[in-house]
């Protein structure tokens, strides 16, 4: 059963989550609103502060809606194939809150996620492709690698190497449509595949059906 005590902790986990991808320091509910700039993207974008829907974290950046929970721990994570995160089972990790830019394993490989200086001047040309759908087949829930519910409907995006959560902007080369996700999930680990989406991400850049595009992904920074 939870506890009232478990339920606070767990609104607690989602807000940390949703203002952890916006490179604050500090985990909390900011009294300000704050602008995103990224790279090429001149106009500026508002970050509202975020409101509890439906036991949900929603917030807006510019005109894209995010709505984050977190998963229970029983679920399934969509990528089965990560061994240990920061050297403890995925879901300790999680539970944790160990995963941010930990270290992961997948098939014995071992990955080393960027820091938060790092990630925040990304840009890369790659391969994308989409995930997850056949996960509303299955019974029950997935969740990300960072332990959030996963929607393939959603706005986001698995990456090997950025921190978790992060926003990015995606732009699909092809025709120049572009998307901000976020990047709450680990993966692809299929050879030259650069990023893996969301269903409805890919459906906003125009290439579902196609199954892969190539693009440009870039950091979605904040500034005060």
């Amino acid at each position: 059963m939870c506890t009232p005590g478990d339920k606070q902790k767990l609104v607690h986990r989602a807000i940390c989550a949703v203002y952890g991808c916006l490179f604050l320091f500090a985990c909390g509910l900011p009294s300000a609103t704050y602008r995103v700039t990224t790279g090429t993207v001149r106009a500026t974008l508002n970050v509202t502060k975020a409101t509890i829907e439906s036991g949900k974290i929603v917030y807006k950046v510019g005109e894209y809606t995010f709505a984050v929970a977190m998963a229970p721990l029983t679920w399934p994570l969509t990528r089965s194939e990560i061994q240990t995160i920061d050297d403890l089972p995925p879901k300790e990790a999680i539970r944790q809150g160990r995963v941010k830019n930990a270290p992961y394993v997948v098939h014995g490989k071992r990955y080393v996620p960027m820091s938060i200086k790092e990630a925040q001047g990304y840009r890369e040309r790659g391969l994308a492709s989409w995930y997850g759908y056949e996960t509303l087949r299955e019974k029950g829930g997935h969740m990300t690698a960072n332990g959030e519910v996963f929607n393939p409907e959603g706005l986001t995006a698995a990456h090997k190497l950025l921190p978790l959560p992060t926003h990015v902007r995606v732009t699909n080369l092809n025709n120049r449509r572009s998307v901000i996700v976020r990047v709450n999930d680990r993966g692809p680990f299929v050879r030259e595949r650069l990023i893996d989406l969301s269903a409805g991400a890919a459906r906003q850049l125009g290439f579902y059906k196609e199954g892969t595009a190539p693009v440009l992904v870039q950091t979605v920074a904040v500034t005060d």
